[in-house]
């Protein structure tokens, strides 16, 4: 699945139609796509797609896997005075398929056997960089936090984590 179909699919519902209507310069600024991978009957799979509004400086959010779509306020967006909300451009396009693969290689590139069991994608821009954050879970309790720069492909940031790192920070933090 590519990421312009969900943006096709959202462009022509009926919901993002009276939406543009009422908010014209509404532009698309972030998304979140989380991909379940482990086998089961109740897969979560979900897909939001983000529109900033400036005459409101408010941003809407747009819940793909509803039917009929669900547009939702975003209360808290950490929008600060001094950070500028980017516009992410009406071509971008990516395939979660590819990406995937492309994690899968470095995987075993670092020796990582686990299954890839949860991909957690979050589409931001970054001084007119469209960004892909990926938080993908692994087997045994792992974890892989990445980076992936849209304009030149590339994997810009890759690191496993374990829960137990975690464990480690918050005991710190207690001492």
């Amino acid at each position: 699945m590519n990421f312009q179909f969900y943006l096709e699919k959202l462009i022509h519902s009926e919901e993002f139609q009276k939406f543009k209507k009422e908010n014209p310069t509404a532009f698309l600024c972030s998304g979140f796509f989380s991909i379940d991978k482990k086998p089961s009957e109740k897969q979560d799979n979900q897909q939001h797609l983000d529109f900033f509004v400036p005459e409101l400086n408010k941003m809407f959010s747009f819940k793909l896997d509803q039917n009929p779509i669900e547009v939702m306020p975003v209360e808290n967006f950490g929008f600060a005075e001094n950070n500028k909300i980017e516009k992410i451009p009406d071509n971008t396009d990516f395939n979660f398929e590819e990406l995937e693969k492309i994690i899968e290689n470095k995987m075993q590139q670092e020796n990582i056997k686990k299954k890839i069991e949860k991909i957690l994608w979050s589409l931001q821009t970054h001084n007119k960089k469209e960004i892909l954050i990926g938080t993908i879970f692994i087997s045994n309790l792992g974890m892989i936090k990445v980076s992936y720069n849209l304009q030149n492909k590339k994997l810009i940031d890759f690191q496993k984590k374990s829960f137990f790192d975690f464990i480690k920070i918050m005991k710190k933090d207690k001492k």
